[in-house]
């Protein structure tokens, strides 16, 4: 069994230093194999926020972390910087790579940046970060549950989200798919929930839209609570890849972060995400 924490638009500048404890708490008791951070680490991209990002995942100890930028995470008053080195803070506490991967025998994670110095709130990814992806997704084994990351959502709920879906996602879900990517997961709008996206997308294979809410900030949507997803996956069980999507928000009179939805997923079976590259160094026709 993998585990795998997905914690969005925690908005560091903006957070709530009980929930950030809880936070803690929670990935000290559940141990996950990652945490993914996907991306509006900081409300206003300024160094101090950056530092207190950094001093939160360094918290976590020896659970790596992965980490993406949102647009919350490039200078928004500071013209000058956001045009010359709009990543700069980022880099500086995170390094250099703004689309890191993470691999494991039973996981690939793959970031991607999907902020725009152009773009005040909106996402874009671009024909070569799509390609690129995809590439890195046929590399994956049958073992390996397949997700991608990006800040923006590929699909929305809510009729007033359509404005913040990502730009190019159609195409990008089409070809990740072909790939065989299993979860597309991402944050933005602080609203959690998970979709499939084979019937809306006519597509062939299971794939699944993970969004999650705000971690640990103020800047809550409407009445929901701070949460996070906690993502278990089973590549071993005998009746096939299994997984299961766990919300997880906080409660303001316990003061800790409890299960409080399941969306168990259906997956491709081995078989149909042995990918041609894959295919090929196995020696399956």
């Amino acid at each position: 069994m993998t585990l795998l924490l997905q914690i969005s638009d925690p908005h560091f500048g903006t957070e709530r230093p009980g929930v950030v404890e809880a936070l803690l708490q929670l990935a000290a008791r559940e141990q996950p194999e990652l945490v993914v951070l996907s991306g509006d680490i900081t409300q206003r991209a300024r160094r101090s926020q950056f530092t207190a990002a950094r001093a939160f995942i360094d918290r976590l100890g020896a659970i790596p972390a992965l980490v993406i930028p949102g647009n919350h995470d490039i200078p928004l008053f500071n013209l000058f910087a956001r045009v010359l080195h709009p990543y700069a803070n980022h880099r500086r506490v995170f390094g250099a790579d703004l689309e890191p991967v993470f691999e494991s025998r039973e996981l690939l994670v793959i970031g991607l940046n999907t902020t725009r110095r152009a773009r005040h709130t909106d996402g874009e990814v671009s024909a070569e970060q799509i390609e690129r992806a995809a590439r890195r997704l046929e590399r994956a084994t049958p073992l390996q549950l397949r997700v991608v990351v990006t800040h923006h959502p590929v699909a929305s709920v809510a009729a007033e989200d359509t404005r913040n879906l990502l730009h190019g996602r159609e195409p990008a879900i089409q070809r990740w798919a072909q790939a065989g990517v299993d979860l597309i997961v991402g944050g933005h709008i602080h609203l959690p929930y998970v979709l499939p996206l084979a019937g809306r997308m006519d597509i062939a294979r299971p794939v699944w839209a993970v969004q999650a809410g705000t971690a640990v900030s103020t800047r809550i949507r409407g009445q929901m609570s701070n949460s996070v997803n906690l993502i278990r996956y089973d590549a071993g069980d005998p009746n096939g890849r299994k997984a299961v999507v766990a919300r997880y928000d906080y409660d303001e009179n316990g003061n800790a972060f409890v299960p409080v939805l399941e969306h168990e997923l259906e997956l491709a079976g081995p078989d149909e995400v042995l990918s041609p590259v894959a295919a090929r160094a196995a020696g399956t026709p």
